[in-house]
């Protein structure tokens, strides 16, 4: 039986509660992803895509239901823990990359590991040479983040997320700032790093063309999913 590396049961998310204002945005999400699989989540504006992904990267907690991070129960959690598991088992890749400008990509790649522990140390200046050479940016590793392109900086981006070895990448539009060849770069070096690691990855993307290329599509509308399954067949 395959690892699950995420699974939520009965999530639902509430604003403003127990007030007139109160506002349910996500209803009753059942979802469950495998190691190494490689998803699309899709739905248009409004249908609590973010919110579903603040939850599911332990940057927002439920109103109700249940959520497993590798295992791990969230619920037993207290925010120090919650901020542990987020860094060791949750990388993130956005569309507006938010690399550090003034430090050059192997410093930015290096962040999420001087986070974890604290000082610089020779094997954490490795990794981040290591994963630099596995996106094509060697030649570049003393760049500042700023003097790259948009491309450029987003395989930075991705190497970041993967310093801490997470089993889960979660990507917010990772091509949605980037012309059409960088954006296919980036989906292909994504799936690269899916298939060589084993790395998990949910993509929210409004890109059909590049959700069709994913192993599922997630579609929510209006805080439900709305389908689920094979990509030739949403």
């Amino acid at each position: 039986m395959a690892e699950q590396v995420l699974n939520l049961q009965g999530i639902s998310k509430l604003y403003n509660a127990g007030t007139p204002a109160e506002t349910e945005v996500l209803h009753d999400i059942e979802l469950a992803m495998q190691k190494c699989e490689f998803c699309a989540l899709i739905g248009p504006s409004g249908s609590g895509k973010s919110t579903l992904l603040n939850i599911i990267g332990l940057l927002d907690r439920p109103s109700h239901g249940a959520l497993f991070i590798e295992g791990h129960d969230t619920r037993t959690l207290d925010d120090k823990a919650l901020t542990h598991l987020r860094s060791t088992s949750i990388g993130f890749v956005f569309q507006y990359h938010h690399l550090l400008s003034a430090f050059t990509a192997l410093e930015n790649v290096m962040m999420p590991m001087l986070v974890q522990h604290g000082f610089p140390t020779t094997a954490m200046r490795e990794r981040a040479e290591e994963l630099l050479e596995q996106v094509g940016l060697t030649r570049w590793k003393d760049n500042n983040a700023m003097n790259m392109s948009g491309g450029q900086q987003q395989r930075v981006a991705i190497a970041r997320s993967l310093a801490n070895r997470p089993a889960l990448v979660l990507a917010d539009e990772p091509t949605g700032n980037l012309d059409t060849k960088s954006a296919d770069s980036v989906f292909e070096l994504m799936r690269q790093v899916n298939k060589t690691q084993g790395t998990s990855f949910l993509i929210v993307t409004h890109n059909m063309a590049l959700a069709k290329r994913c192993d599922r599509i997630i579609e929510v509308i209006d805080g439900r999913i709305a389908a689920a399954g094979n990509p030739d067949l949403i």
